[in-house]
């Protein structure tokens, strides 16, 4: 009997451990559950962080394309946690306007043609100015000394620039020949922003605001006879159907600038953060050599649709230059002693 005690006894308490044991194991797997749950749920609201990206070019053109590819890339970085919707084309916010959208909220992230923010100020500009920085050697060497000053710009006005991509070396487009500043007189020319407003007045020639979606339609109501562009833009807007000759001026590298609301930025998580500037420095890389290529291989494509290419005459070549030197001048005497240093760094590092 006392056996049997100790026995049920003993069987009640293994019962009573057993218990415990089984409560202690679904305590911890209602945990993880928890935490499982607090983990989808932390993925979910980060998956609903949604920007908006206006940019004035349409699907065709590489800068667009890149902005599209970084948009994928970073979604897919982030697992899904930043989702950045392009609009191309205006079709959103209009060109002039997308930067005060991106200021104010309105969107979080925009593109637009740097040179644009001119009359901000003059350091946005520069890569602007015809004959000073041609090539992309001397284009890079620019943007590497002028980057600073751009980005403390755009953080005093709470954005923050994410990166910067060339244009081709810009060309001239014409319905007939040129040979110097002196056929150009009385012609209308595409212009799109202060500097070429100026380079327009100085060639003698009526400046006149043209979108890039709206240029086919500029050359074929008349509208223009002329435009300082680049390749691959004429390829876009098929340039055959409206003018017939493009002269290979190599006048300048004009870039784009892709920027984001400092405050949405801030906003992310620090990890996404992290991923947005890693995959902006990619798609800064990818731009530039994207531009290359469009750089040789567009006016090919311009002669195999049955336009002329040729270069410019050694003494049209002197005028723009000249004129590219009085406008640099110009520049000079706005930016002042900042502009000053800019310039200086640049021609050190060139050589």
């Amino acid at each position: 009997t006392a056996f049997d005690g100790r026995l049920a006894s003993g069987v009640a308490a293994s019962r009573i451990q057993l218990f415990f044991l089984e409560k202690e194991t679904m305590y911890k797997k209602l945990l993880t559950l928890l935490a499982l749950t607090a983990s989808i749920s932390t993925g979910l609201a980060q998956a609903q962080t949604k920007w908006d990206m206006p940019t004035p070019y349409p699907d065709s053109e590489f800068q667009t394309k890149n902005n599209i590819q970084f948009a994928e890339d970073v979604r897919k970085a982030t697992n899904g946690a930043l989702d950045i919707k392009v609009h191309s084309a205006n079709s959103l916010i209009k060109n002039p306007e997308i930067k005060r959208a991106v200021q104010t909220g309105q969107v979080q992230i925009g593109e637009i043609f740097k040179p644009n923010l001119g009359p901000e100020d003059p350091v946005f500009e520069l890569d602007a100015i015809p004959f000073f920085a041609a090539s992309y050697k001397e284009a890079r060497a620019l943007l590497e000394v002028s980057r600073p000053a751009i980005n403390e710009k755009l953080m005093k006005q709470g954005l923050r620039a994410l990166y910067m991509v060339p244009w081709p070396s810009q060309a001239f487009f014409t319905k007939k020949p040129i040979n110097s500043v002196a056929d150009l007189k009385g012609l209308k020319m595409r212009t799109y922003n202060a500097q070429t407003a100026r380079l327009a007045q100085l060639m003698g020639v009526v400046p006149t605001t043209v979108q890039v979606t709206e240029i086919p339609q500029a050359f074929t109501s008349g509208m223009i006879d002329t435009m300082f562009t680049a390749a691959n833009t004429a390829v876009s807007t098929k340039a055959w159907d409206y003018t017939k000759n493009v002269y290979d001026t190599q006048a300048w590298v004009p870039k784009n600038v892709v920027f984001v609301n400092e405050k949405a930025f801030q906003a992310l998580p620090e990890s996404v953060r992290k991923i947005v500037l890693e995959q902006a420095a990619i798609a800064e890389t990818r731009g530039w050599n994207w531009s290359q290529r469009e750089n040789d291989e567009a006016p090919k494509e311009l002669v195999k649709n049955g336009m002329t290419l040729a270069n410019i005459s050694p003494a049209f070549k002197t005028e723009l230059k000249k004129i590219g030197d009085e406008m640099l001048g110009d520049w000079l005497k706005k930016a002042g002693p900042d502009g000053k240093k800019i310039v200086d760094a640049y021609h050190a590092k060139l050589k």
